[in-house]
């Protein structure tokens, strides 16, 4: 017997007071759509469910896309007692207790999955007390987070578990899923032998941006709008009123996610502030995400402005900040100054370059060790094989600059940093050259 008996992963009970989104969960990997690049056959998440791999896991991606229904099919289908934690509601104490009783019930012989849901809103203390326990195999532990987890979770408990990347589902699999819930007599709205129109489908599709809880929750209204009015079709005009706003930014006819954020970014790079604020307002007014939209707005800032203009970037993240602490409307006009700023600022892309060459260079060249001159010497032996030996303390030498190459060897006059005469980055520009010249007069002496 588990102590989690009541807690198990069976199918959950569901009502009519149930919310379509609930009730047309998927209970299988049969029902459960997308996500074919790591579920379809002989792919990595697929052969792990089905050989009862029993290592942790995070699971990454946008909202609605199936990482809650996911962890409780695996549970289902390993057979493991399934308890669901939310980040937001759960401390330290609760955790403890949950350990507890899990390594209780292992003695049972009961394999225990423990599901947290925003993973990433736990703190560093709270994610280290999961530590020895998934260790030992005392729980299985799936995480899931709308966030990159290489930011948001502790490298420890990251490199304990396997990260799968979800991604949204396509308008398509959206529709296949709403004609499901349609016709479904069990658990969907069959009995209501309602019909809808492909524009409705398609605008409902459009609308929930790859979020099927959104797009089920969205026919359910509209379902009941129709049937509320004797009708048996439910029509675009019904769908676009069952979703409270006009949806001419994410209808089919117009333009998409993706389109919008790309044509704000772009306008930014081309410094047209009319253009930008423009694009802003049409995807916060349309009910995009105005996190997601800051998150973009940051590395607009990184990535077209850079050290041309550094106070970018803290401009931004405080826009960000204005976002969280205020919301919208009020958080909107904080994004539209940044916007503004970042479209009328001098620009480069020199670092975002460089790093991308850095990159590029890793991935095609041996890591080499580091210079022993570069090396710490904190102890005799470390000393005795030449860990620091002629490391030149460059505030000890005129100029403060060492001629001492920092590089590997093999990379040793890489250049990777080439800055632009735009903004500030004309000085950094000017200071580099004399960088090279106190070096190259150094080497003549």
């Amino acid at each position: 017997m588990s102590l989690f008996d009541t807690e198990h992963a069976q199918p959950a009970k569901t009502t009519k007071q149930t919310p379509l989104a609930e009730r047309m969960r998927p209970r299988t990997l049969d029902e459960y759509t997308g996500q074919v690049h790591l579920l379809g056959s002989g792919k990595p998440l697929r052969i792990a469910i089905e050989q009862d791999d029993s290592a942790s896991m995070i699971f990454w991606g946008p909202p609605g896309v199936g990482k809650t229904t996911l962890a409780k099919i695996i549970a289902q289908v390993t057979s493991a007692s399934f308890i669901e934690f939310s980040a937001v509601l759960s401390g330290i104490k609760e955790i403890k207790q949950v350990m507890i009783d899990a390594e209780k019930a292992a003695g049972f012989g009961s394999r225990t999955i423990l599901f947290v849901d925003e993973i990433h809103r736990f703190n560093k203390a709270q994610q280290d007390a999961f530590l020895p326990y998934v260790e030992r195999g005392t729980i299985r532990l799936i995480g899931a987070t709308t966030e990159n987890p290489s930011f948001e979770i502790n490298a420890a408990l990251l490199s304990r578990c396997r990260v799968y990347t979800l991604v949204a589902l396509t308008e398509d699999q959206i529709i296949a899923l709403l004609n499901r819930a349609l016709t479904d007599p069990e658990r969907g709205l069959g009995k209501l032998a309602l019909e809808a129109d492909d524009e409705a489908l398609a605008l409902i599709a459009s609308y929930a941006s790859g979020d099927a809880r959104n797009a089920l929750n969205a026919l359910e209204v509209a379902a009941k709008l129709a049937q509320g009015r004797g009708e048996t079709t439910i029509a675009k005009p019904v769908a676009a009123e069952a979703m409270q706003r006009r949806m001419l930014l994410y209808d089919k006819q117009g333009e998409q996610h993706y389109d919008i954020i790309s044509a704000l970014h772009k306008s930014v790079r081309n410094s047209d502030p009319d253009a930008a604020l423009y694009w802003l307002l049409r995807m916060l007014e349309a009910g995009e995400d105005p996190m997601y939209v800051a998150r973009r707005v940051v590395r607009m800032a990184v990535e077209d402005i850079g050290l041309a203009a550094p106070e970018a970037l803290n401009l931004c993240l405080s826009a960000r900040d204005a976002m969280h602490f205020l919301g919208q409307p009020e958080g909107g006009l904080a994004l539209g100054q940044a916007v503004v700023y970042l479209a009328l600022a001098p620009k480069s892309n020199a670092v975002y370059t460089a790093y991308n060459a850095v990159q590029q260079d890793m991935r095609n060249t041996v890591a080499e060790p580091v210079p022993l001159h570069l090396r710490n010497a904190p102890t005799k032996l470390m000393k005795s094989l030449d860990y620091g030996k002629e490391y030149q303390y460059a505030h000890d030498v005129e100029g403060r600059v060492a001629d001492m190459v920092c590089l590997p060897p093999s990379l040793a006059n890489r250049r990777y940093y080439h800055p632009t005469q735009e903004g500030r980055e004309k000085l950094l520009a000017q200071r580099m050259e004399e960088i090279a010249r106190i070096k190259a007069s150094k080497r003549q002496g």
